[in-house]
């Protein structure tokens, strides 16, 4: 399936595949979504000097991307389900998906180019009459980490970045071990 830019859209309107409206909103930096992808959970975040590092991975690898304080935030509050006085950005976000009757389908992180990654947030929306369509747009990767981790929805990373990014798996065991033995030592005090 090929990606077409807002322009092309306009002009030719949505694409029907299998009886569904898909629609790819994209910008001209970002490739077409046609790779294989892995499916990844955040594992950890954890606070650094300059905003949160988000650990992410599966069995195999763990990487670490790193966002800024707020957005490491959220994903930390929508993990543990705590509640909050008045919505965030994401939570006004996901209020106004449901309002036009759409939800957070998945996410991925489907690049990566000096230093920086690139996402795709994939959505789903369903009119009063039944009919129901695919909506592909540019996000920055913590903010689909955090839609994900509110929506409950798969994370996935394409194969490309997966190959390209270091393991971290080493690191966070030893940060977790690390968190564990100051917990035991502070229950013995």
């Amino acid at each position: 399936m090929q990606g077409f830019d807002t322009k092309k859209i306009a002009r030719r309107g949505p694409i029907r595949e299998s009886g569904l409206l898909v629609f790819h909103i994209r910008s001209r930096s970002v490739s077409t979504m046609n790779k294989t992808v892995i499916e990844v959970q955040v594992r950890a975040v954890l606070p650094t000097s300059g905003g949160c590092a988000v650990f992410l991975g599966n069995n195999d690898k763990v990487f670490i991307i790193y966002v800024d304080q707020t957005v490491g935030s959220a994903i930390t509050m929508f993990m543990r389900d705590i509640s909050k006085e008045r919505p965030l950005t994401h939570d006004l976000m996901a209020l106004m998906l449901e309002a036009v009757g759409a939800k957070v389908e998945r996410v991925i992180i489907n690049d990566l180019k000096s230093g920086t990654y690139f996402g795709r947030l994939i959505l789903s929306a369903e009119n009063e009459i039944q009919q129901r369509k695919i909506i592909e747009l540019d996000a920055r990767p913590s903010d689909c980490i955090a839609m994900a981790a509110q929506q409950r929805a798969p994370i996935y990373v394409s194969e490309d970045v997966w190959a390209e990014v270091e393991d971290m798996t080493e690191v966070l065991e030893k940060i977790e071990a690390s968190r564990e033995t100051d917990v035991e030592g502070d229950e013995e005090a």
